[in-house]
């Protein structure tokens, strides 16, 4: 990921100056060099790039365009990974309705803005919100990806795991039970993913240690 972001960090000058700052190969080379600088460990510094990114996309595309609407995500997602839920949260809450309006509200790319929504909501301390905005997104993943597609069973355990923190450890534990053999069938026993479930279920069993 490193030697990515340099590469691209390396590649952008050339791109400027062959195709203009605002030609579609230069604004993909800005947006490769954000997201690799993310995914190389500093979301500060990708929140910066796409923030100076975005004002671009909207110029040479329309603020509605699929790109733009993919830059303003991923600015809200490394909010949130850089340290500020409540901002990724309100962010993701104004993306829904033009990602809805765009793809429609059951397209896989605003089922996963609002995956998004209800995660940053979670890590903003709404746990209830959180609660309610993956018991609704299940309903349409299970849907439109099928009731053993990962994204189905992460919110799936989202749910569970959420429940029991907003102060049901009797419903987390039913279903963190009906969730844990799904998980072994299409895991394996010992997949984190699986273990993680297991170890849900036993704190929920018990919610004095689940707090």
């Amino acid at each position: 990921m490193v030697a990515a972001r340099d590469e691209f960090a390396a590649l952008l000058p050339q791109h400027e100056r062959a195709f203009g700052t605002d030609h579609s190969n230069t604004l993909t080379a800005r947006a490769n060099l954000a997201r690799f600088t993310g995914l190389a460990g500093d979301p500060s510094a990708a929140c910066d790039q796409y923030a100076a990114l975005l004002p671009h996309y909207e110029r040479a595309f329309g603020v509605a365009h699929p790109d733009t609407l993919t830059a303003r995500a991923n600015l809200a997602f490394l909010t949130g990974k850089a340290g500020d839920a409540i901002a990724a949260r309100d962010e993701f809450a104004a993306l829904l309705p033009h990602y809805e309006r765009a793809f429609g509200v059951a397209h896989p790319e605003t089922l996963t803005i609002r995956a998004h929504l209800g995660q940053f909501t979670m890590k903003a301390g709404d746990l209830s919100a959180a609660r309610d905005q993956y018991a609704a997104l299940l309903q349409d993943r299970e849907r439109v990806s099928g009731p053993d597609h990962p994204q189905t069973l992460t919110a799936r355990a989202n749910l569970a795991f959420l429940t029991g923190k907003a102060g049901d450890p009797v419903a987390a534990c039913a279903q963190f039970t009906a969730l844990l053999p799904d998980l072994e069938r299409v895991y394996g026993p010992d997949h984190p993913h699986t273990l993680g479930a297991r170890t849900q279920l036993a704190r929920w069993s018990k919610p004095e240690l689940a707090s």
